[in-house]
């Protein structure tokens, strides 16, 4: 038997009143908030950020390609509801075979490369209060990823310590911390404390500054196509800070998620991670334990939506480190034909294998309580 889809990486549009209403007192006239653009449609305005986001780019699921470029100009209340309201997000779920998902931010991955930490700090707060509601309204079939700006190392356990108050299952980070970097031992205290809540660490795209939504839309060299193709770099240089150094080692029951870097480069990318270290010995300035290989796929898990080239190396299938995804309801999305992509890309896999990756694999590593009908 085919088991139903769980989505590990879908996504929210934040609605005009998520910043807003939700934000401390002393930032709300500071919050984000949507504004019409000079040629027309709506953009999410961040003070500090220079990006203008196209609203409805962040609900195009399910647009044809050639229509995009008109799309883009639409404004928020173009955008399907099921964008932001849980009453109508089960009826797009049921519509792609998905029985339930991980929710990801979407103007929360820009807010994420905002210079400052204290105000990013408020933002993502607010998102959280915003989202524990989006989520009550379909509990046993939304999941939400709380945000953290990293802004400390203190302020990070105590936002980790929240998020598990409000149910959260697990926490998007940000691609670089206020303080050192991710591999720093002052860090240690935070990968214990996300180990002992049971909260995976997720790093999504586009969440990094030196790879941002600005970078992917006009990159620094080649045509826009260029930028879509590097936005996976700044998350496999997180992994490398995690993997080479020895967050795993000292945490061995720390699980991260890379999502929507696809999943095809991970067989080559742990082939060069274990050549690094057999070639350079000590230049390497790694004191790990075990090769690098041996980590990639017990503490990381890796989402993906459109990747036939996942699903080809038997080891990796096997592995449990792959989460199918749509993400929906970005213009990426799989949606509504997710169910068509999966059957084509997997013809090859056994029904165990399917499941695992559409389903089992998802719901182990987020402890979901999804019931299979």
């Amino acid at each position: 038997m085919i088991k139903p889809a769980i989505s590990a990486d879908s996504h929210i549009v934040e609605p005009p009143n998520c910043y807003i209403d939700f934000i401390e007192p002393k930032y709300r006239d500071q919050a984000p908030h949507i504004v019409e653009a000079p040629g027309g449609g709506h953009i999410f305005h961040i003070p500090g950020v220079d990006d203008a986001i196209p609203v409805a780019l962040l609900g195009a699921a399910g647009v044809p390609a050639n229509e995009l470029a008109k799309y883009r100009f639409s404004k928020f209340e173009d955008l399907p509801k099921a964008a932001w309201d849980p009453k109508f997000r089960t009826e797009a779920q049921d519509r792609d075979g998905v029985c339930a998902e991980v929710i990801y931010a979407s103007i929360g991955m820009v807010l994420c490369t905002h210079k400052d930490f204290a105000y990013k700090s408020a933002c993502m707060r607010a998102y959280n209060r915003w989202l524990e509601t989006f989520c009550g309204g379909a509990p046993n079939r939304l999941f939400g990823l709380a945000q953290t700006a990293a802004e400390s190392v203190d302020e990070t356990i105590k936002d980790f310590r929240k998020a598990k108050e409000m149910g959260m299952v697990g926490m998007m980070m940000p691609g670089r911390p206020q303080h050192k970097d991710y591999d720093h031992p002052d860090y240690d205290a935070l990968w214990e404390c996300a180990t002992d809540l049971n909260l995976p660490v997720c790093f999504h795209i586009l969440t990094s500054d030196d790879n941002s939504v600005k970078e992917a839309l006009a990159p620094k060299r080649g045509a826009l196509a260029n930028g879509f193709m590097n936005i996976m770099r700044s998350v496999q240089d997180v992994l490398g800070v995690f993997l080479f150094g020895g967050n795993f080692d000292r945490h061995p029951n720390l699980k991260m998620v890379i999502a929507e870097a696809d999943a095809g480069w991970i067989p080559h990318y742990a082939y060069r991670a274990d050549h690094a270290i057999k070639r350079l010995g000590a230049i390497a300035e790694s004191t790990l334990k075990k090769m690098p290989s041996e980590y990639i796929t017990k503490n990381v898990s890796f989402t993906f939506q459109d990747d036939a080239t996942a699903y080809l190396n038997q080891n990796i299938v096997d592995s449990g480190c792959l989460l199918w995804a749509n993400d929906y309801p970005h213009t990426d999305a799989t949606w509504p034909h997710s169910q068509e992509v999966l059957a084509e890309q997997t013809a090859n896999l056994t029904d165990a294998q399917r499941n695992a990756i559409r389903h089992d694999n998802v719901k182990k590593l987020f402890n979901l309580p999804v019931q299979v009908q």
